[in-house]
């Protein structure tokens, strides 16, 4: 039922009416009595609401809307309020099509997979202790989430110059104008494409990569603008554009938040799928990176042990464990923003970093699982050493490939990187073998 953002998949199939009122049936009967939740732009999201809220309060618990905001604006606002969790409807990055659920604690972490085993034992065995009468719960509105939120992102822009910036904010017709509307109100000179909320995304396709934000790239470099914010459909992620149109990537924004972040003896969490590159530049500041599988919540995991200053993942995905353990994409534009200001252009700030080559791409496949079983067996059979924290990494002297699977679609994804063009493309290369020998 729960992949590693939670339940997320094709609507009137995978993603129901029926399985959301499972779900608030199941938060409230587990001891959830107090539950915020909030959704996306998609409109498939007011019936799985509705939905929802109804499985909370039949239970007897109290369920309180924030309406459509931001996944980090509801995930923070569960720990701000006397509440027991917290529920985002949303399918992030993914098309139209889809729409998902996924759980927060008042940390602001996902739901970890304890939780979230129990959650899918209450529905699987329709476990709900249903309230009689004069038991039922109420559903109420709240409507401070997005300024609580706003307070955050003005805070982390108070000590920076920002007010001779100019930011280009593609909103990608999801939730995250709370970036453009904080960044104008500190004295940005903001403009912002695909503003309009729609759950169709017309403007482009909701993930931020760098064909889908031609648009954004192209505006950035023809207005002579500092900086382009590229947020998803739920604002979870960033990524960005620098001040010549180019697109920065995740592996590049991770390297120059993790190291502005550690001092000597410091960690820094992050994927297995991560650069090399993250780990060089965070060792220049007398830090370390630690890994985990790849998902948010077992990054927000790590992050919240002793001794971890960040962790990030290359899709976009940034955690200031100080602040909260959900990611929060419009936070991280801000804190980008006053790096910008402070010490910019952003292109010279990237081209200070290490850089090597890294291949990504995905096979899709329905086989998922079995594919992923029988690249295991293949590398037990071909190489010596095989790390398999989250897929299956081999790591040589040349550099390194990882095969896994997503957990968010049906894919099998494709990562290999090296210190040298001929040896990535080789071990790019060495990885889709295996992968095909698989299916």
């Amino acid at each position: 039922m729960f992949g590693t953002s939670g339940i997320r998949g094709r609507v009137g199939s995978e993603v129901t009416a029926e399985l959301a009122l499972s779900v608030g049936r199941a938060l409230a009967s587990t001891g959830y009595e107090r539950v915020v939740v909030g959704r996306d732009v998609r409109e498939s999201g007011r019936m799985l609401e509705r939905a929802l809220v109804a499985g909370v309060t039949e239970c007897g618990g109290d369920a309180i809307g924030v309406g459509v905001e931001p996944t980090p604006t509801i995930a923070r606002y569960v720990g701000e309020v006397d509440v027991d969790a917290g529920v985002a409807i949303t399918a992030s990055h993914n098309p139209p099509e889809d729409n998902g659920i996924k759980l927060w604690s008042p940390s602001g972490q996902a739901f970890d997979e304890r939780k979230k085993r129990e959650i899918a034992e209450a529905v699987e065995g329709e476990a709900f202790d249903l309230a009689d009468w004069n038991g039922v719960g109420e559903r109420t509105a709240a409507s401070d989430a997005r300024e609580r939120h706003a307070a955050v992102l003005r805070e982390a822009l108070a000590d920076a110059p920002v007010d001779e910036l100019s930011v280009v904010v593609d909103v990608g017709n999801g939730t995250g104008r709370v970036t453009a509307d904080v960044l104008d109100a500190v004295g940005c000179d903001v403009e912002t494409l695909n503003g309009q909320r729609d759950g169709g995304f017309p403007g482009r396709p909701s993930e931020p990569t760098a064909e889908n934000c031609a648009t954004a790239r192209a505006l950035v470099e023809s207005t002579d603008a500092d900086l382009g914010i590229l947020h998803d459909g739920d604002a979870d992620r960033m990524l960005a554009v620098d001040e010549e149109g180019a697109f920065v990537g995740g592996d590049a924004l991770l390297a120059l938040f993790g190291r502005r972040e550690v001092g000597e003896g410091d960690r820094v969490a992050v994927p297995v799928d991560t650069s090399l590159a993250v780990a060089d530049a965070v060792s220049e500041r007398g830090g370390d990176v630690v890994y985990t599988p790849v998902g948010d919540v077992f990054v927000a995991e790590r992050a919240a042990e002793p001794g971890v200053v960040f962790g990030g993942e290359p899709s976009g995905a940034w955690i200031w464990p100080d602040e909260t353990l959900c990611p929060d994409g419009p936070l991280a534009a801000c804190r980008l923003a006053a790096v910008v200001a402070d010490d910019g252009p952003l292109s010279a700030l990237v081209d200070e970093l290490p850089r090597y080559p890294i291949r990504r791409d995905a096979v899709r496949t329905e086989r998922k699982g079995a594919v992923m079983d029988r690249v295991r067996e293949i590398a037990d059979e071909e190489y010596a050493e095989v790390q398999t924290l989250d897929g299956v990494r081999i790591d040589t002297d040349r550099g390194w490939f990882l095969v896994r699977a997503s957990g968010t679609e049906p894919l099998v994804r494709l990562t290999a990187e090296a210190r040298d063009e001929d040896d990535a493309d080789a071990l790019f290369a060495e990885a889709k073998e295996l992968v095909e020998r698989a299916r």
